[in-house]
């Protein structure tokens, strides 16, 4: 089953944080996207607790740069605070991710048809999402639409950083894995050694096969399972008949 999608996604402004950073105080930017960020975006085209998308790589289209802002977030103990956050600017990245089954979520075993959750979700990309999307915070607004990876960009370039052939970004945060989707009753966080290759950032997989991931236990969780095909979850079939599909 080929359940892979492809898209661009751009905009003015991003803010991808290390989540040590996401409480008060100054925001400074990750040079490229989180795998976190990355999936919350896909998840704003098309999500259902059915399946997990995965993310498998991404290509930066434009030059890194960064601008520094004043702001005035609020303050926990009311009203608001000043604090600078750097933001990187005037991003473009190529995007190629594929879903699987969330098998942990047996409930819900009913709603694994694959023709029309893939259908919907690219039906649901040529609309530019589902949901608002973002760029790593509500302040920067994103924009989607299919693509194919290895393409030129929005303004018919190559990728920036296609001809280099290594850039290494040092330990990033990858990605968090919560008990709905790895079956066990804990939050963790998970990090690895970024770089990008010839404008690619080939992301290590959540199985994490080939040990590229640093896992740090948070804390117990339990899995919270609020769905049910019928009751507050759509049949996939009726979702595909409103679209027409």
């Amino acid at each position: 089953m080929n359940s892979k999608i492809s898209f661009r996604v751009w905009g003015r402004q991003a803010l991808f944080t290390d989540p040590v950073t996401k409480i008060g105080g100054e925001k400074f930017s990750y040079q490229v996207p989180t795998y976190e960020a990355i999936k919350g975006i896909v998840k704003s085209i098309y999500w259902k607790p059915t399946l997990i998308w995965h993310i498998d790589r991404i290509r930066v289209m434009k030059p890194i740069r960064t601008q520094s802002k004043s702001t005035k977030p609020l303050d926990w103990n009311g009203g608001n605070t000043l604090a600078i956050y750097t933001f990187l600017q005037d991003v473009e990245y190529q995007v190629e991710a594929h879903f699987e089954w969330n098998e942990y979520w047996e409930e819900l075993a009913g709603d694994r048809n694959f023709g029309k959750h893939i259908a919907i979700a690219r039906r649901m990309l040529e609309r530019g999402g589902r949901q608002d999307v973002f760029l790593g915070t509500r302040d920067c607004q994103g924009y989607v639409e299919p693509c194919e990876f290895g393409s030129p960009s929005r303004d018919g370039k190559a990728g920036f950083y296609d001809e280099i052939d290594n850039l290494d970004f040092g330990l990033m945060f990858h990605s968090f894995g919560y008990p709905e989707e790895t079956g066990k009753p804990e939050l963790v966080s998970r990090f690895w050694m970024a770089n990008i290759q010839n404008g690619v950032i080939e992301f290590p997989s959540i199985d994490d096969t080939e040990g590229r991931l640093k896992t740090r236990f948070i804390r117990k969780m339990q899995p919270e399972k609020p769905f049910k095909r019928g009751e507050n979850v759509k049949p996939v079939e009726d979702e595909a008949k409103e679209l027409e599909l």
